[in-house]
């Protein structure tokens, strides 16, 4: 009885909280560091990039809601994968969404040690990273009520950083206040397209990590009151990101020439550089902060929901599924956690690119796992002609995306790694098909005739 009242509780969500929750795991430092890097690449056309990312990234949430409205799954996106296509699917999808999330969580906690020590630059990297994981995990621990309340708070202080930027901006515009740099609109196709198509190119794959964490609001969704609801909530989150990235974005290519964008900083941070603002870098690294637990803790809800959900249909251990009095199953808890530090361990001490480059492979599995939700529909779904044309559409602007990633050094390499990872998993998922098929042939042959 106690069980089901809670049950009911946490499957009690409305779908402007899940709108709200879908805002904060997806604004993370994809967008508020990473952006820098695409508008390097791309100059002003970045807003295209992001347009193209933001219609891509509706379409994969459009499917994925259909399919959870249709029938809600606790394993949501690997669940349909495996009811598409069978249990290859859903133990390959869940096992490279796993280990995609594990190495991004690892160089997610080091960005955040780091971005702690702007403050306290004494305190040993290992020692925010720590910390960090811990209260992610707590967080977990304390159950989904928390989260989806911590997710929507963070929401609301990151949104208000952007509005915050947004207004000085326009400050700066009009004359308000004083800068040592004119404003400068850029009208030719040079100043517009510095990188030409193919900086363009190269650059959608970066506009889309900004909207990395669909794939958790589709395992969010099926706590809805009503998961019908779950497509407005994607189309009411998906076109509130959009405005809010158009908008800012636009506004710093304008405030800043494109080349003195850089990896390092966040792009509100260089574009208010000259305006002698002494509190915007300790605003936007608290925000950089927020950001990326934020992200960090739903990516942790997201790999713990995955391995128990392979766990409880025999795809990982038995033992994984076994809460106990855990709102967790402290077997999953483990792997995951010793997973994490590993990936942070490696963070610390591989060199950077080389490091770079499995985080950029880690980051482009993602993307396979969205294809596999495009294509689960048309046997998953009766889809009619229209959605049939956009999940297509939706399958080719993620292909160009990570095709992109070819024209860039660091980014090609990060491909080829993604592409060992997929075929390591693709190899066990073969050995494990064949398991699977021997055990079924030997449960034929110990059927018992039937009898007269």
């Amino acid at each position: 009885m106690g069980q089901s009242k809670s049950k009911a509780k946490e499957n009690n969500m409305k779908w402007w909280q899940l709108s709200l929750f879908g805002v904060g795991c997806t604004i993370g430092t994809g967008f508020f560091l990473g952006s820098s890097l695409a508008i390097r690449m791309a100059g002003p056309s970045i807003l295209i990039a992001y347009f193209i990312a933001a219609v891509g990234t509706y379409f994969v949430f459009d499917a994925l809601a259909k399919m959870t409205a249709n029938e809600p799954l606790q394993g949501g996106f690997r669940s349909y994968a495996k009811k598409a296509y069978g249990r290859w699917a859903g133990f390959s999808s869940g096992w490279v969404y796993w280990t995609s999330e594990v190495l991004i969580m690892g160089s997610q906690m080091t960005a955040l040690a780091i971005f702690s020590q702007f403050w306290f630059p004494k305190v040993p990297l290992w020692l925010f990273a720590t910390g960090y994981a811990i209260l992610g995990l707590t967080v977990i621990l304390i159950g989904v009520g928390i989260l989806n309340k911590l997710e929507n708070i963070l929401a609301i202080i990151k949104v208000s950083a952007i509005l915050m930027f947004i207004i000085i901006s326009f400050l700066a515009i009009f004359g308000v206040l004083d800068g040592d740099q004119p404003i400068q609109y850029p009208n030719k196709m040079k100043e517009i397209f510095p990188g030409g198509i193919i900086g363009l190119w190269s650059a959608v794959i970066f506009a889309y990590y900004a909207f990395g964490g669909i794939e958790i609001l589709g395992l969010m969704a099926t706590k809805l009151k009503n998961p019908k609801e779950a497509p407005k909530a994607g189309r009411v989150m998906l076109f509130s990101l959009m405005v809010i990235y158009a908008i800012s974005i636009g506004l710093a290519v304008i405030m800043v020439a494109w080349k003195k964008f850089n990896a390092k900083e966040s792009p509100f941070v260089i574009a208010l550089d000259a305006y002698h603002l002494a509190f915007i870098p300790h605003v936007f690294n608290a925000t950089l902060i927020i950001a990326g637990f934020s992200t960090m803790t739903a990516s942790l809800y997201g790999v713990t929901t995955i391995l128990v959900t392979l766990a409880e249909e025999g795809d990982a251990p038995a033992s994984f599924a076994k809460k106990k009095k855990l709102k967790v199953p402290l077997p999953t808890l483990t792997v995951t956690m010793l997973g994490i530090a590993a990936s942070v361990i490696s963070a610390l001490f591989m060199p950077n690119r080389i490091y770079e480059y499995i985080t950029t492979a880690a980051s482009l599995m993602l993307m396979y796992n969205w294809m596999f939700i495009l294509i689960s529909p048309r046997k998953v779904l009766k889809i009619n002609a229209i959605e049939k044309v956009k999940y297509f559409i939706g399958f080719l602007l993620i292909l160009i995306a990570v095709s992109g990633t070819l024209f860039q050094d660091s980014s090609r390499i990060g491909f080829f790694i993604s592409l060992g990872f997929v075929a390591i998993i693709g190899i066990i998922t073969l050995i494990m098909n064949l398991k699977w098929n021997k055990s079924k042939n030997k449960k034929r042959v110990l059927k018992p005739w039937p009898t007269a």
